[in-house]
This record gives structure tokens, C-alpha cells and sequence, in this order.
């Protein structure tokens, strides 16, 4: 996977064995370790977000904001804790997994580093 439209829809399907590489790779990283009390806040602003609709999955499936949004405090909250990009990405991955539950699902998830571009998930 190298889209967060293509892992949101691996997520949602319950897949148990996921790889992702590319750009995404540091981001999935990213949201694996942010710490539990972080987690709940960042995932309460992507779900305002998600709810909102601030973000648009590109037809190269990549999540994009526009820029009128950037400024919005659930992205920002987000933004704060996991870095733009990143924060974007989980938003995109959250939509595409039909919500902020994809989110958990992702957390849930064993993390294999295989080099500095490719990461394996594991279901647990």
C-alpha cells in the first residue's frame, strides 16, 4: 500500500497481514507510536474532521486539505501531535476506513520495520 485510500480499505476489510511502503510507511509509524494519552486527543480531533469533511481523497488516493481548512482547530490539534502531514494522512486513512474506528484498527495492529521505506503490519 502506498495510498491512505488503499490502507483505510485494507483496514476496514480486517486484513491480516498489510504492507506498506513509501512516505506512508513513516507516517503509519508515526500514528503506531504516538502515546496513549496523545491518541485520544488526536483521534478526537481527526474524527471531528472526518465528520466535517475537511479532507478529500484524491484521485491518486492520497489525502489532501484545502487550504482554507489548514487552519481549523481540529487540524491543528491533530497537526500538533502527529506533524500536518502526518495528521492529513490519518484523516485520509479514517475516511477511506469508513471513520475513526480505522484509526484504532491501525494501532491494533503489529508493526514490522523492514527498512526505512517499507513497513509490515500484523493483526493481532
Amino acid at each position: 500500500m502506498t495510498t491512505e485510500k488503499e490502507l483505510g480499505e485494507a483496514l476496514k476489510r480486517g486484513d491480516s497481514t498489510i504492507e506498506v511502503e513509501f512516505d506512508l510507511a513513516h507516517k503509519v509509524a508515526k500514528i503506531k507510536t504516538t502515546g496513549n494519552a496523545m491518541w485520544a486527543l488526536c483521534i478526537t480531533a481527526i474524527g471531528v474532521a472526518v465528520v466535517s469533511g475537511v479532507v478529500a481523497i484524491s484521485t491518486a488516493g492520497t489525502a489532501t486539505v484545502p487550504s482554507a481548512f489548514i487552519a481549523t482547530p481540529a487540524i491543528a490539534t491533530a497537526s500538533g501531535v502527529l506533524g500536518m502531514s502526518t495528521a492529513i494522512s490519518a484523516i485520509g486513512i479514517a475516511m477511506a476506513g469508513g471513520g475513526v474506528v480505522a484509526l484504532n484498527k491501525l494501532r491494533g495492529y503489529r508493526l514490522e520495520k523492514v527498512s526505512d521505506e517499507k513497513v509490515i503490519l500484523h493483526k493481532k
